[in-house]
This record gives structure tokens, sequence and C-alpha cells, in this order.
């Protein structure tokens, strides 16, 4: 059923001229070769962006420059990181990194966010960083390497950032708006899915990387415990298929106490008119964000797909999900797999909630854009749930476009049928994202790299 060898060596040869090096040894990958373009911050590896290429190079069998971006990736993290007076906190890890070189000799810059659009910090880093670790370990057996006192004190670090107590209630993780995928204005501030989607396999990650002696074993504690009130938290409460509808729209305000039924205070005005007429009686999907007085009805793709991977979802929301994909296959697939997030905002509301951001018009780049990168985690959620029909229709679609539209970052259109405005050609992640998919496709035993079984540790709690 996996024809097209060529388009599988074009997008080799692409991957590997993407490969960057330091000091003689690749560490990384650029996000992308546009020959078209200014380099701007493209010459750069972003963690995030990594992910999809080094897996791809452990399903190869070549772990070794995964594990030089691991450990470049964590002595950065050490490093003096400063926006204006103020030093962020320590766990922190850079959003990217560079070659530069200073009087003949190679050394690495990397940008921790001060650098970035906005100065927004990378949250995610460190998620996908502890996620890759597992990953590398899974893939070599290298158990010695994330045993090193060095990488121990990194994941440390990296719990002591998320799990501090704060002026919060809520075991979600409170994030501000472009500190993920979703990078600009989306107003997204707040308990965006993707980043609890993340935060929870990242935590499962750390679980199965910790050392259980006297430190590790305070840690392997809080991470049990948070998990435990996690996926209790986002399975009840961020869930929305119509059963779950009926009940908001009959949700009375201005409870409180114990015996609220109605949490968060939701007024049911609040339900969009788009979603009761799109919402299918079957399936399901977690919403984008959930908070005092608020839910984010729209569908976002990336936090989705990863709570069916991570197992974040149970396995009746996991294949809701899949099933919602499959039946609203035209908006959320369209014509490139798949959209970031749906639907987009518009008029008034695109003023307001994202600044006037001309790169985010209605059915472009984040807002409402359709993203290649994200078919290697639709594979994996549809492996997983056993639907892999829908990966290989997924696949089909794409194959018909991606090389004739030279591998391109994300593309615009309520189906996705433009080629981005400002999409970048030969964009890396979209390049290992279709190898990964036809790697995982030809050998479905690589899944247990990235996804994670059901938890039997994790048990409704009250709250």
């Amino acid at each position: 059923m996996l024809a097209n060898n060529a388009l599988v060596e074009e997008a080799t040869a692409a991957l590997n001229d993407a490969v960057l090096y330091y000091q003689g040894r690749p560490i990384g990958t650029v996000a992308a070769r546009d020959p078209e373009a200014d380099a701007l911050n493209y010459d750069q590896c972003f963690v995030r962006d990594f992910v999809s290429s080094g897996l791809f190079f452990l399903m190869q069998g070549k772990p070794e420059i995964v594990r030089n971006f691991l450990v470049e990736v964590l002595q950065l993290q050490s490093h003096e990181r400063r926006m204006d007076c103020f030093q962020p906190g320590q766990g922190l890890q850079p959003a990217s990194f560079k070659v530069i070189v200073q009087e003949g000799e190679e050394r690495l810059l990397a940008d921790f966010g001060e650098q970035a659009i906005a100065r927004v910090a990378p949250i995610d880093s460190c998620f996908w960083w502890l996620i890759l670790l597992r990953a590398y370990v899974k893939a070599t057996g290298d158990l010695a390497l994330a045993h090193r006192d060095d990488f121990q004190h990194g994941i440390h670090l990296i719990l002591q950032l998320c799990l501090e107590a704060r002026f919060d209630l809520f075991p979600t993780l409170l994030v501000p708006e472009g500190s993920f995928m979703i990078d600009r204005r989306m107003g997204v501030y707040g308990y965006p899915l993707e980043i609890q989607a993340l935060f929870y396999a990242a935590l499962r990650s750390a679980r199965e990387l910790l050392r259980s002696d006297d430190v590790g074993y305070t840690y392997l504690q809080a991470v049990e415990t948070r998990l435990n009130h996690l996926a209790y938290h986002v399975r009840a409460y961020y869930w929305v298929d119509l059963k779950r509808l009926n009940e908001i729209y009959r949700y009375k305000g201005e409870e409180f106490g114990a015996t609220a039924l109605n949490r968060f205070n939701i007024y049911p005005d609040t339900i969009p008119s788009w979603l009761i007429e799109w919402l299918p009686d079957t399936g399901g999907y977690m919403a984008g964000n959930l908070g005092p007085g608020q839910i984010d009805f729209r569908f976002f793709g990336l936090g989705n797909l990863m709570a069916v991977i991570a197992s974040l979802a149970d396995e009746v929301q996991s294949n809701a999900i899949i099933a919602l994909i499959e039946q609203c296959w035209n908006d959320l697939v369209g014509h490139m797999p798949m959209k970031i997030c749906f639907p987009a905002v518009e008029g008034q509301d695109w003023r307001t909630i994202t600044g006037s951001d001309p790169k985010n018009i209605p059915w472009s780049y984040h807002n409402g854009g359709n993203w290649p990168v994200l078919l290697w985690l639709l594979t994996a959620a549809t492996l997983k749930v056993g639907k892999v029909e829908l990966a290989y229709k997924a696949l089909a679609i794409a194959e018909q476009r991606l090389s004739t539209d030279r591998w391109l970052e994300y593309y615009d259109g309520r189906h996705g049928r433009l080629t981005g405005k400002e999409a970048r050609k030969y964009q890396t992640w979209t390049i290992a994202a279709f190898l990964v998919t036809r790697t995982l496709l030809e050998n479905p035993d690589h899944l247990a790299l990235i996804s994670f079984t059901e938890d039997p540790n994790v048990i409704a709690c009250t709250i």
C-alpha cells in the first residue's frame, strides 16, 4: 500500500541536508532551508521542531544525532538567559539554538525567548526534551544516559519549574500566550490543552526516567500525585460531546460550594452557534482551554492528538476524538492534514483576540491554518486506536502536494487549499513528519517510542 519511493528518497535527502553540525558532530536540524527567503531564525534548531526529525532518526537506527541533541540542550539549560534586568527560573530550556563562530571558535547561541517575537519564553521545550529522551531510551536501551547525574539534575529542574506551588487551585499548568506551538497571540492564555497534554506526557516520561534513589523518590511521589489530579481534571472538565454540551446548555450560574455542578461558572450563552451544528451525534474532543468563567470550544489539533497518544484521554474519549476527526474530515483534514485549530476567529473577534495580527488572518497560519507536521501525530493517534485506514487516507492526500509545493510549512484557507501566504519551503518538520508517518505505517511497533498505554495508577479523585 506504500509506494512512491521517489518521494521518500527526496524527503530523506532533504532531511539529511538540514542536519546541523557543531564541532564536527550532528546535533540537530535547522528549521527550514528555503532558498527563496531570508534565513531569519529558520537557520536555528528549534527544540519542538527537532522531535519529528529525532523520531525518524531513532526509527532508522541512527540514535547518535538524538543523543548529541539531548546532551547539548541539557547543557544550554544552565546558560545565562535574561530579558532586560530579569532572569527566568532554572529549568527553562531554549526554544532554539544556532551555531555561531566567534574568533575562529564555534559556540552555541541559545534563544530562551528573549529574541523571540513578543519575548515569550518557550514552555513546551522542556516537555518535548523529556518526551524525546524517553523515546531515545526506549529505542536504544541506553537508560544509563538518563541516569547520569547531569541528566537527573536537568529532570529535577524541569519538575521544580512545573510542579512548584503557585497561586492556583488547578492541577493544570498556567501559561501565557505565545509559549508553545501557537507562538503568537491567539486567545490561549490560561490552561491551553496542548500544554496540558505535553505536561502529562512529560510527567509520564519523567516517571520512567527518574532514578529511584532518595532524591528521585521524592520527585516520583510528586509526579504520581500530579498525574492523578491532572488526568482527572482534563478528562472530566475539558471533555466536549453532545451529552456534555447539553449539560452545559442547562447550567445554572452563580453556584458555589462543594455541591456546585457548574464548578467554573460557565454561562450557557457562551456556547458558540457553530458548535451546536458542527458537533456530531457521536464523537467528541477536548476543549481548547478551560478556566474561571470560560471554555474555549475551539478544536486544537496538537492537543487532542497528543491527548490520545499519551493516554491523557481515556480509551472511550480517544476513540471519540478519532471518530470526530473522521466525521469532520473536510473541516479538520481537508486538502492537507491537518488543522492546527478549528474554527478560525474572524471579524471583531480576530481584531480583539489576535491584536489584528496580519499573519493570523482568518484561516491562515495559527488561526485555522493546515500544518503538515501534524500528519505524524494524526498517524500515531489513529494507529493507537486501531483506525489505521485514516492514516493511509491522510498520507495519500499529503503525498499529492508535499513535493510539488516544495515541503511547505503550512497551508491557508478553510480547507487548506491555498499555499501559506508566508510559509517557508523545505520546512524540516514537514519533511520529517512525512518520513515518520511512512515509517510508522511500515512498522507500527515504532509507535511505542512516542505513545503511552493507559495508566492503571490514574484513578478518579475527589476534588
